[in-house]
């Protein structure tokens, strides 16, 4: 019988698909021969030519297969690579089909991934092609499928091969006026751009273009170019990101597209983030993310401060590259977010003209110190500011410097006026009144001589300097003191008034109906972020927006929060700490499940940065991790045991005895393994404390416990638990091995006969590869070493294979996981 035309050539398809499809099996076979290698690699270049386009794109599919086995297996991978496999994929990427294009662009992706094609390559043969899809003669459809591909290379290229043949076509793509399509990829992906090519390239090719991106008439490429802002910022110069950035940020977020102005909100707290300087922030991420506080004599500036009145500061400055004194001890805050940088520059003035700094500068150090950080020109001479510097030993007065402040008249007046801020003829006064005051106080260096006395260090009102004042006031600050002049890379970044306003009206409820319903999530967030950019100085401008953000509907804006308060504790220092997040962290222990898994993932990095006192009322509240909404939630209780484990060395040995050893053990009773596995570890953990604080005592009872609830539990899981904290306890060294041997050893020697063959596994595993390995049980006058070889030899012929196979396993040998068996 014959099969008509049509049959056959459907089976001839098929038959190439096949043989595409085992390309990578028939190399595995005959790349030992040189000859037939080369003949397989000939044959995959005649199939790239198929007409058949499911044939090309089989083919192209293995081809990243192709290639890692030839990188792993040939000596000569680069020659054969690039001489067979690279044109394929080069000439796939201008196919006619478009199933093949595709599949070549992922095959160049994984390729380039994969470190596979040399740099040579790619620039002779893929960029060049590149280049040519995206001429402005270019189809449209393979235009903007090169721009995409191009954009997605850039990533894994070096910063001279970027620069020097992708980036000037980039720039011409991104004005290209006839295709949207092709704009709104360049908006995407402009930041990739800019982290490549760096600060310079940016701001001299790349700024221009983004401004024009950020003005597009579609709003969609708007939306592209307010998602990649954050890393644009981050590929420019302070001063370019300030003067250039924040503007066109602030349009962003007024656009008229509601879906432009959500993406904007969203990146607004990355984009702040951008403007924090560790200098002065006093905090630096190590390479893994960490946030720690950078070492400083911060125990001095705390006694120091601490015998002032503190209730009275509302900021404060410290020495350079120091961790920061928490200001704003009374909690107070800014009426609003319309007020933010009047209200900002009156407390920066508050703690200056009531206390003398920690250096001894008195006032004038002071003001010396705010020209510096806030790049204004003095008003004063410079010569009589360094005379009244150099001056500072003499001005110095002990009885000055440690005595109450006075009564400030302008904190004073402010007060009284605010119950009435909701009047804007009110509001307008104290925006004058406090612009008024800091001139005052900016100028006074030039109007008193360097005396000691509070009375006449209270700067007089000096209403001409108000516009000069003014634009000092209108930016909120993270600033530092310091005994000399901090240099251009020490001073102080500013955070544009405009964008920390639109930043606290994220809480807004009218921001949930105009641009997102879950734009207060995005908020809390970033405000970690948007705290270290500010510094601790400053957090009483986010004091408000974090409160009311951790009493929000949402449970997914107080589990965001949750999940970064201890990130927030490292930020604000133990003071504010204690008296701004303590409480919240209180109710979020309260709060839903959701929520209080936040709260324990982290509940150690929280606690060790509590005052002792302060950390131990939580021995109290630990418990309350126990009830959950869903007992079959087990993961939370799993998560409880491994954060105490970690909890212990936060507490005295008596406290562990107290409290955490009866959490542990209710943990060692759970219905699930995994949480009682790991709650084993923790009754270890809690031994190996009270052994290493020498509490001996409370240690036997602990054990004596342990014997009593395990060994003699009527349950074998508990007789086999009681053999896995053995041998934990072992290993880890926990107690001396005579204290061992005495109140434990002899249970676990009990439990070698136990009916249950799970039990003495793990009996046999303890004895053979923990116990016996100690040196202790080797001397030839210790009391056990005979009991313990008859022991495992009893064990050893055991009728269970598990035990005498554990009972004879080499300890020197890789240990098996016996998991399975618990």
């Amino acid at each position: 019988m014959q099969l008509p035309g049509s049959v056959l050539t459907s089976v001839l398809l098929l038959s190439r698909q096949i043989v595409a499809r085992g390309l990578l099996d028939v190399l595995r076979e005959f790349s030992d021969n040189e000859n037939d290698f080369i003949s397989v690699m000939e044959t995959v270049a005649r199939m790239s030519e198929d007409g058949e386009p499911t044939v090309r794109a089989e083919l192209m599919e293995q081809v990243p297969n192709i290639a890692m086995f030839l990188h792993e297996s040939r000596p000569n991978f680069p020659a054969a690579f690039s001489r067979y496999l690279v044109p394929i994929v080069v000439r796939y990427l201008t196919d006619p089909n478009n199933q093949v294009r595709k599949t070549s662009q992922a095959a160049l992706l994984v390729l380039l991934e994969q470190g596979l094609i040399s740099k040579a390559d790619m620039e002779n043969k893929v960029c060049p092609v590149l280049l040519d899809l995206t001429e402005p003669s270019s189809d449209d459809d393979y235009k903007i499928e090169a721009v995409a591909i191009m954009c997605k290379v850039v990533t894994m290229l070096s910063k001279d091969t970027v620069e020097n043949l992708l980036l000037p076509r980039f720039c011409d793509l991104c004005s290209d006026a006839r295709l949207f399509q092709v704009r709104k990829v360049c908006a995407a992906n402009f930041g990739e751009f800019c982290s490549i090519v760096g600060q310079e390239a940016t701001e001299k090719l790349l700024m221009p273009k983004f401004f024009d991106l950020c003005s597009d008439t579609l709003w969609g490429i708007r939306k592209a170019c307010a998602e990649c802002f954050m890393v644009v910022s981050n590929s420019t110069s302070p001063e370019v990101r300030r003067a250039k950035l924040s503007p066109l940020f602030i349009s962003l977020i007024s656009d008229q597209s509601r879906w432009v102005r959500q993406a904007a909100f969203q990146s607004l707290g990355r984009f702040i983030s951008t403007f924090a300087n560790p200098s002065s922030t006093g905090l630096h991420f190590r390479e893994d993310g960490a946030l720690p506080d950078v070492p400083s004599n911060e125990n001095d500036i705390d006694r120091s401060l601490n015998s002032l009145n503190c209730s009275d500061i509302s900021g404060c400055r410290t020495e350079r590259a120091v961790t920061h004194t928490p200001p704003n001890q009374d909690g107070r805050a800014t009426p609003s977010p319309e007020h933010v940088s009047t209200a900002d520059a009156e407390d920066m003035n508050h703690f200056d003209n009531n206390h003398t700094p920690v250096s001894g500068e008195m006032h004038h150090g002071f003001t010396h110190t705010l020209y510096n950080s806030s790049n204004s020109p003095p008003t004063t001479n410079n010569a009589k500011n360094t005379k009244e510097i150099e001056q500072t030993d003499e001005n110095f007065n002990s009885f000055h410097y440690w005595r109450s402040p006075l009564p400030d008249i302008k904190e004073m007046v402010l007060d009284c006026l605010q119950p009435h801020m909701d009047d804007p003829d009110v509001q307008a006064q104290v925006q004058v009144l406090a612009a008024a005051l800091k001139a005052a106080q900016l100028d006074s260096p030039a109007d008193s001589s360097p005396v000691n006395s509070p009375t006449e260090s209270q700067p007089d009102v000096q209403p001409e300097n108000n516009t000069e004042s003014l634009s000092e006031s209108e930016s909120v600050e993270v600033q530092s003191g310091s005994e000399e002049s901090p240099t251009e890379e020490e001073q102080t970044m500013e955070t544009p008034p405009q964008l920390l306003d639109q930043y606290l009206s994220m809480t807004d409820p009218a921001r949930a109906q105009t641009v997102d319903t879950e734009i207060a999530k995005h908020c809390a967030f970033s405000l970690p972020g948007v705290a270290l950019t500010l510094g601790r100085q400053n957090w009483h401008c986010l004091k408000d927006t974090y409160e009311t953000l951790a009493t929000d509907v949402q449970w997914k804006v107080r589990r965001t929060l949750a999940f970064s308060i201890h990130e927030l504790a490292v930020i604000l220092g133990d003071q504010l700490t204690a008296a701004d997040l303590v409480p919240i962290f209180n109710g979020f222990l309260k709060d839903l499940d959701e929520v209080r898994i936040g709260v324990l993932k982290h509940l150690y990095d929280f606690l060790k940065l509590l005052h002792a006192d302060k950390r131990r009322e939580y021995l109290y509240q630990l418990q309350e991790f126990m009830v959950t909404d869903n007992s079959r939630n087990w993961r939370f209780r799993y998560e409880l045991a491994e954060q105490l484990i970690l909890i212990i060395e936060l507490y005295s040995h008596h406290d562990v005895y107290d409290y955490l050893r009866q959490i542990a053990l209710t943990l060692c009773s759970d219905k699930v393994s995994e949480v009682r596995w790991i709650s084993y570890k923790l009754v270890v953990e809690i031994l190996q404390k009270l052994y290493t604080c020498g509490a001996d005592d409370l240690g036997l009872n602990f054990m004596n416990e342990l014997t009593v609830r395990f060994c003699h539990c009527s349950k074998w899981v508990g007789r086999q638990a009681f053999a896995f904290i053995c041998q934990a306890v072992v290993e880890e060294d926990c107690m001396p091995m005579e204290q061992f041997s005495q109140h434990l050893l002899p249970s676990l020697l009990s439990l070698s006969s136990d009916p249950v063959a799970n039990v003495r596994v793990l009996v046999a595993k303890a004895l053979r590869q923990s116990v016996m390995e100690k040196a202790y049980f080797k001397e030839p006058g210790c009391a056990y070493s005979d009991e313990l070889e008859d022991t495992v030899m009893a064990l050893q012929s055991d009728k269970d294979r598990d035990v005498r196979f554990f009972a004879s396993l080499d300890p020197n040998k890789g240990l098996m996981d016996t998991a399975p068996l618990m």
